[in-house]
Parts: C-alpha cells; structure tokens; sequence
C-alpha cells in the first residue's frame, strides 16, 4: 500500500505544477513589465522636474 501512496504523490505534485506554470509566468511576465514601466515613467518624471528646477531661466 505504501507504493500505491508514494505513486499517487508522485503523480499529483508533477501535475500540478505543470497546470499552473504555463499560465502563472505569462500573467506574472505581463504584471513586472508594467510595474516596471509605471517606475521608469515616475522616475524620469522626477528627474525632469529637478533639471526643471535646477535650470537657470536667468541667462
């Protein structure tokens, strides 16, 4: 009975995985891409209002 158990356990954890990989990177892939893009759009936001502020209107 132990090595119907120990098959049953095998079979269920090498499914499972694969059920979910194919979907999860994808959406996840999607999710870190657009983080990232929201970031890197803050960030030169914010670096052109300190080049704004740092500028001279006085020449």
């Amino acid at each position: 009975m132990s090595t119907d158990k120990e098959d049953l356990d095998i079979d269920d954890e090498s499914a499972a995985p694969e059920e979910f990989a194919s979907d999860t990177p994808v959406e996840a892939a999607k999710t870190n891409l657009s983080k990232r893009r929201t970031i890197d759009n803050l960030l030169e936001e914010r670096r052109l209002q300190k080049q704004l502020a740092d500028y001279d209107f006085d020449l």
